[in-house]
């Protein structure tokens, strides 16, 4: 009765919050994409049980694909990366064409980023615990060279995406319900997702992979679906997060693995992998302590991050989602039909 409702306020919330605080509305669309990071994560590295850091490489891909169809649909994409470099050549855009650009963008960069899953998934996903891991770190850096030398993205010049029409409008509340209405699709198809039987395989690899390919599971097949799931969601972030940013920088804005590659695995972490909420508590968490210390700390927020990732290790081990579970299991424990239970359990689709 009440999780609808709980529903339809943080909706509420999410949309009036551009008007509330107009001046965070850039950090805010950066939450909403940031729970996207977290979710998809989690869906290979919690549900699944495979840890990877490669997942920065489907956000690049994306956010490659996307500009790059923006511009290519109008404008030869080597000129007008070589006039941003310094040639006198002006490029326009204008409400139409930049619209339509967008529109067959986004698709293009999911489209991409979920192939490239597909194609490396099928060649690492048949490693296990830390080599399935060091694999995809060594992925990530891979992509982001490759990038930094290819001339006809912009190399290590970067990339801009095409300039928005004044018709647009407030560029960054534009962006940010483009990144709300992500978050919202990612949660509620991950929601319906994880109560599949696609969900009990997920779960059964990560419990016993060796269990669930004798029971019949096609385990390799089923690690790259979701893969590609995580890839396409991941793939439409990195295009908003692009046209957001305004200049993609192959290595630390595309394939920047010290940076989103690590944060999204950290933001899943801190609220608890393995669970569905866990993973949008520690975004929020995140990207509060993130903005915090990067306003009142300046020089020292690298060293706070560092040490909040010490602290959940110690002291949070099961994140934010194990830790009030354990302690407060009549308001936050597992439920069944209609009861509640203490302590851990196999499945956590609902929470």
């Amino acid at each position: 009765m009440y999780r609808p409702v709980g529903y339809l306020a943080i909706l509420a919330i999410g949309i009036v919050a551009p008007f509330l605080f107009p001046a965070y509305q850039s950090q805010m669309a950066e939450l909403w994409l940031f729970i996207v990071f977290a979710l998809t994560w989690d869906l290979v590295g919690g549900q699944m049980g495979y840890n990877s850091f490669g997942n920065v490489v489907f956000l690049g891909v994306g956010m490659y694909a996307c500009v790059l169809a923006q511009v290519g649909l109008f404008y030869p994409v080597s000129t007008y990366n070589a006039a941003r470099g310094g040639g006198a050549t002006v490029f326009t855009f204008d409400m139409t064409q930049y619209l339509e650009g967008l529109a067959i963008g986004l698709p293009v960069g999911a489209l991409l980023a979920t192939l490239t899953a597909l194609a490396l998934g099928s060649i690492v996903l048949g490693m296990r615990g830390h080599y399935f891991a060091i694999c995809t770190l060594g992925l990530g850096i891979a992509a982001g060279e490759i990038a930094n030398g290819w001339e006809w993205i912009g190399a290590g010049s970067g990339m801009v995406p095409p300039n928005a029409p004044d018709a647009v409008g407030d560029l960054s509340r534009f962006y940010y319900y483009l990144a709300l209405a992500l978050a919202v699709v990612t949660f509620l198809v991950l929601r319906w997702l994880y109560m599949t039987r696609f969900g009990l395989a997920i779960n059964a690899i990560r419990d016993n992979e060796d269990k669930a390919e004798a029971m019949g599971l096609k385990t390799t097949q089923i690690k790259v679906t979701a893969w590609m799931i995580s890839a396409f969601f991941l793939g439409i972030a990195g295009g908003i997060l692009g046209n957001l940013k305004r200049f993609i920088d192959p290595i630390d804005t595309a394939f920047a693995g010290p940076t989103y590659g690590v944060w999204m695995v950290l933001m899943a972490i801190l609220g608890g992998k393995g669970t569905l909420w866990g993973p949008v508590i520690g975004a929020v968490v995140f990207q509060v302590l993130k903005e915090a210390s990067w306003t009142y700390l300046l020089g020292w927020q690298r060293v706070v991050l560092g040490l909040v990732i010490v602290v959940i290790v110690v002291f949070f081990p099961q994140g934010i989602m194990g830790f009030v579970r354990e302690r407060f299991p009549d308001w936050f424990g597992h439920r069944v039909e209609g009861g509640t239970i203490a302590g851990p359990a196999r499945k956590e689709t609902l929470r």
